[in-house]
């Protein structure tokens, strides 16, 4: 899986050098990536809000005579 921002690679590369993923995972993402130009960061899509949903009506309740 490329990556998708220059902070992403930053911090695979501070993973690598922390020992905490190898260099051959490292290579592979940065080989996918290629020379793409990458962001700095990317922003979470937005999401359009969604319509509250409606409450069903309460019903009254029946009084014994």
């Amino acid at each position: 899986m490329p990556f998708k921002s220059q902070a992403q690679r930053r911090k695979f590369a501070q993973l690598l050098v922390e020992g905490k993923i190898s260099n051959q995972t490292f290579e592979e993402w940065n080989r996918e990536t290629g020379g793409a130009r990458l962001p700095e960061r990317v922003k979470p899509k937005v999401r359009p809000k969604s319509k509250p949903k409606a409450k069903p009506k309460r019903r009254a309740k029946r009084v014994k005579k």
